[in-house]
């Protein structure tokens, strides 16, 4: 026999809030269907009803079930993102920026990184979608991404794209600002350029070599090779590099130094400039003409600060949730690649004259 609750006791979670939610429709004025649709963040609400029913909701002090929700819409209302390393600058920018436009939308974030591991990051993309996440954020890793399934859940890339996998793109043109930084430093005397980067497996360190290399090609420079670093994936690997380039002291698995040191150098990674500034400081190096790609911390208070290109970390990140909030809102819209443009900030290590 059915039992039923003694009187007072609290009723199940979904009840309460579909019941709790009708006080709120009342209170504003419209129906059930439309506070409904307003808790959903359903882009086809009035401006006007849309704020009516928020501030009832305010008024009424009203929280919703998360559970209660993501049972009845299928979904649950958090963002997934998955990025390569949470302790990456430019990714920390980006974390920082997508939480504070969700947050706007009621929308928690949850970040996770994938070390660069293919099989960890196929793992923790399928947890996320068995906990029916309402969107994935995701800077890709591996060179497979044929298995996801946009239909299942709408995906903004970051940064990078998928191979396999047709979903919108947030990036910079990463061929054209490394081109442009190195084009820098050859009008300001320098023939002599050392490039230390990342591997070029990732689509953006490629991009940036190639940049670097057909800056060179085009100003009729020939590409040494003892001069590309492009295998630094740590501070601690481009330092290394650095002591290689300059003749200083170095591990010995590392490289033999150049025959000719250069006169300048471009940092592809922000990661990679917190090991090149320090080893040309150290070494007493600061002669050396430098730009960075990205920005990092104390970089306009060294001397000379460091010239950099801008990596708009925050705007990346807002315009890969704004993307992705849109395709929440309409499911169809056609798949984009969102280009930003990345500038140059003078500030003295890139103008130093050969």
């Amino acid at each position: 026999m059915a039992q039923t609750a003694p009187e007072g006791a609290p009723q199940a979670s979904g009840r309460l809030a579909a019941s709790r939610l009708l006080d709120v429709a009342q209170a504003a004025g419209v129906s059930l269907r439309t506070a409904s649709r307003v808790l959903n963040d359903d882009p086809r609400v009035a401006p006007d009803t849309r704020q009516r029913v928020q501030e009832a909701m305010l008024e009424l002090r009203f929280e919703p079930d998360a559970m209660a929700r993501s049972l009845r819409a299928g979904t649950d209302t958090a963002i997934g993102f998955v990025v390569e390393s949470i302790a990456d600058p430019f990714f920390a920018e980006v974390i920082d920026a997508v939480e504070q436009e969700m947050s706007r939308h009621g929308r928690p974030v949850l970040v996770t990184s994938t070390r660069r591991d293919p099989e960890w990051e196929r793992d923790v993309i399928g947890r996320m979608m068995q906990r029916r996440v309402a969107g994935l954020l995701i800077c890709p890793t591996s060179d497979d991404h044929s298995w996801l399934d946009t239909r299942r859940v709408p995906i903004v890339l970051i940064d990078r794209p998928a191979p396999g996998l047709s979903a919108d793109l947030v990036e910079i043109d990463d061929h054209r600002a490394a081109f442009d930084a190195v084009a820098h430093l050859i009008a300001h005397g320098h023939r002599r350029i050392a490039y230390v980067g990342d591997t070029p497996a990732i689509p953006t360190s490629a991009a940036r070599l190639r940049g670097y290399r057909d800056a060179l090609a085009h100003h009729g420079i020939e590409v040494d090779g003892q001069l590309v670093h492009c295998e630094c994936a740590t501070s601690q690997a481009a330092a290394e590099a650095v002591s290689a380039l300059i003749g200083g002291s170095r591990p010995p698995a590392a490289i033999p130094p150049a025959a000719i040191p250069p006169t300048a150098i471009l940092s592809a990674t922000t990661r990679a400039s917190l090991g090149v500034v320090p080893a040309l400081h150290s070494a007493g190096r600061t002669d050396i003409a430098l730009v960075s790609f990205g920005d990092f911390p104390m970089a306009d208070a060294l001397r000379p600060a460091v010239t950099v290109v801008n990596h708009p970390g925050h705007e990346v990140g807002r315009a890969a949730a704004a993307r992705l909030l849109a395709r929440l809102g309409q499911p169809g819209l056609p798949v984009e690649r969102i280009q930003l443009p990345a500038r140059m900030i003078e500030r003295g290590s890139g103008e130093l004259r050969r």
